[in-house]
């Protein structure tokens, strides 16, 4: 896959799945308890990841392509 449509890959999903924590933060607390499960181990971790890989991403592919032998 190409390094630009891998990236506007990420970026989607990175929106995409902050959207919903924006609506937790923001919302009243008695209707968002329901939702944790949810944004605890469904969209935050897939925002903190894929948000790190749009980072660091570069150094994980060279040291995949790297050969270390």
């Amino acid at each position: 896959m190409k390094s630009p449509t891998q990236r506007t890959i990420l970026r989607t999903v990175h929106i995409l799945f902050s959207l919903p924590l924006i609506g937790y933060i923001y919302g009243p607390p008695a209707e968002t308890v329901q939702y944790l499960p949810f944004f605890r181990y469904g969209y935050f971790p897939v925002v903190v990841l894929s948000g790190l890989f749009m980072w660091k991403g570069h150094l994980l592919r060279r040291g995949a392509t790297k050969n270390t032998i």
